[in-house]
C-alpha cells in the first residue's frame, strides 16, 4: 500500500464487552484489532485454560485507509462502549513493522555482572554475563520489575556451582540468567507446554545444553527426585499459587537453601511471610509496587 493509507480507530471499553465490540468492528471490515491495558492493571501469566484480561480495555481497530469511517464510527452501538469513552481516528504510513518492534528493546543492565540483550543487537559490554533473549510468547524478558529485582538478586547471590530450581519459568530468563553467572545446573519448572518450548529454545539460543537445564511440566516424575537439592529456588508467579505451592516450594530446597519469591504486591507480603514462616521471609526490594522476598531454609 502507499503512504498514508492505513487508519487506526482507537476506543475504550470494559473486559466483558471486549469480544462484541471486536466482531463489530471485523463485521465492518476493520483488517486487525488489538488490545491494550487502559488503568494501568498488572496482567501476569493466566492458570491453564484462562484468558487474562484487564478490566479497562484500549481497542484499536485497523481499517484500509480508503474506508470511509465516518457512517462507521457513527453507528457504533454505545453499550459496546465504556462510559465516557473516548474515540480517535489517525490515519499514517506504511512502515517496517518488525524494525518498528525491534526498535522498541535495548540491552538492560540487570546487576554488576547481568545484561540482557536481544539478539540482534551487539552486548554493550562484552566482558560481562550477557543473556541473549528476543521478545516472545511466553512470559519473561526482563523488562517486568519482578523479573528484574529476581535477576538482581541472582547476580548478588550466585557465587559458582550452584543448584537452581527455577518453579513457574516462563521463558527461562532466570534460570539461564542463573547458569551464565556461574550455577552448575538449573531446573525449569512450568505448566504451559508453550513455556516449556521457549525455555528450551532460549536456552539453546545462549549455547546452554540440556544437561545443565532440564525444563519439565508440574507433574514430572523428576521433581520427586529433587526433593532438599536446591541452593536456590525461585518463583516468579503469582501470591496465590506462591501461598498453595509453600511446602512444595521449601521441600525443593536444601537446608540452608535460599528461596526467591515475587510476583507479590506489597500488600501481599504479610501473608507470604506468616505462610512462609518456615523459612524467615523478608522484604529484599521493591519495585512499581511489586516486592521480592527473600528467605533461607533452616539446617
Amino acid at each position: 500500500m502507499s503512504l498514508s493509507d492505513w487508519q487506526e480507530w482507537v476506543v475504550e471499553t470494559h473486559a466483558q464487552l471486549v469480544e462484541p465490540l471486536e466482531e463489530w468492528l471485523f463485521e465492518r471490515g476493520a483488517l486487525a484489532v488489538s488490545l491494550e491495558d487502559n488503568a494501568d492493571e498488572p496482567l501476569l501469566e493466566p492458570g491453564p485454560g484462562e484468558t487474562p484480561m484487564w478490566q479497562n480495555v484500549q481497542v484499536t481497530a485497523l481499517f484500509a485507509g480508503d474506508v470511509d469511517l465516518a457512517p462507521i464510527k457513527a453507528a457504533l452501538p454505545q453499550p459496546l462502549l465504556a462510559p465516557d469513552s473516548k474515540s480517535a481516528i489517525s490515519a499514517f504510513d506504511d512502515r517496517d513493522w518488525e524494525r518498528v518492534c525491534m526498535d522498541d528493546f535495548a540491552p538492560l543492565q540487570m546487576g554488576p555482572r547481568l545484561w540482557i540483550c536481544p539478539s540482534w543487537i551487539p552486548p554493550v559490554d562484552k566482558a560481562a554475563v550477557n543473556v541473549m533473549l528476543d521478545p516472545g510468547l511466553a512470559f519473561g524478558t526482563g523488562t517486568h520489575a519482578t523479573t528484574a529485582m529476581c535477576l538482581g538478586a541472582l547476580d548478588e547471590m550466585i557465587e559458582g556451582g550452584e543448584r537452581i530450581i527455577d518453579f513457574g519459568c516462563g521463558s527461562g530468563i532466570l534460570a539461564i540468567a542463573a547458569l551464565k553467572l556461574g550455577a552448575s545446573s538449573a531446573l525449569g519448572v512450568d505448566n504451559d507446554p508453550q513455556a516449556i518450548t521457549a525455555s528450551r529454545d532460549n536456552a539453546q539460543r545462549n549455547a546452554i545444553g540440556a544437561d545443565r537445564f532440564e525444563v519439565v511440566l508440574p507433574d514430572d516424575d523428576q521433581l520427586a527426585d529433587r526433593c532438599a537439592s536446591a541452593d536456590i529456588t525461585v518463583a516468579n508467579i503469582l501470591a496465590g499459587p506462591l501461598i498453595e505451592l509453600a511446602d512444595r516450594l521449601i521441600g525443593l530446597t536444601l537446608p540452608g537453601g535460599r528461596l526467591l519469591l515475587t510476583g507479590v504486591l506489597e500488600a501481599q507480603a504479610p501473608q507470604l511471610i506468616e505462610r512462609y514462616r518456615e523459612v524467615g521471609l523478608r522484604t529484599s526490594n521493591s519495585r512499581d509496587g511489586w516486592i521480592l522476598l527473600v528467605g533461607q531454609k533452616p539446617h
